[in-house]
């Protein structure tokens, strides 16, 4: 069984409930068990809330801005990929560890949740033109009563 879809949403908050509920809705119709699909909806918010935030060049009008999410239910894996169009890392260098933020600060923990809660995790600069791609992937496990398990 493969099951892909991808949506190019503009950079808003209210864009970041839809990619996570058409993610569960998806899961869920396919069979995934509801702990695994949680865990990837937590981990997909907060990749489409840092799209969001730091996904686009706020000098040139940033909100009007889209970003990019993709998912593939493909055998027993799921891959999320969040593109933006952002500036990206600085000197093209992604984090080569994410760090835990302060326990008093009130934000950075988002990388930090993705990396728990995936099974593999990668962060880079979009080739070319820049932004930055966020993806992630985890084992999937079935419900007993799951429709489309592979077989």
């Amino acid at each position: 069984m493969s099951i892909w879809w991808s949506l190019h949403l503009r950079r808003e908050a209210a864009s970041v409930p839809l990619a996570r509920r058409l993610l569960l809705g998806t899961m869920e119709t396919a069979g995934v068990d509801p702990d695994v699909s949680y865990d990837l909806s937590v981990a997909l918010s907060e990749a489409c809330a840092n799209a969001v935030e730091h996904g686009g060049d706020d000098a040139h009008g940033g909100t009007s801005e889209a970003y990019r999410v993709t998912a593939y239910l493909d055998g027993e894996k799921c891959r999320i990929e969040v593109a933006d169009s952002g500036p990206g890392f600085p000197s093209g260098r992604p984090p080569t560890a994410v760090r835990p933020p302060r326990l008093d600060a009130e934000h950075g923990r988002g990388l930090c949740l993705i990396q728990e809660l995936a099974d593999h995790v990668h962060i880079g600069n979009k080739p070319g033109r820049g932004g930055t791609v966020v993806s992630f992937d985890k084992i999937l496990k079935w419900r007993k009563d799951a429709p489309l398990v592979a077989v």
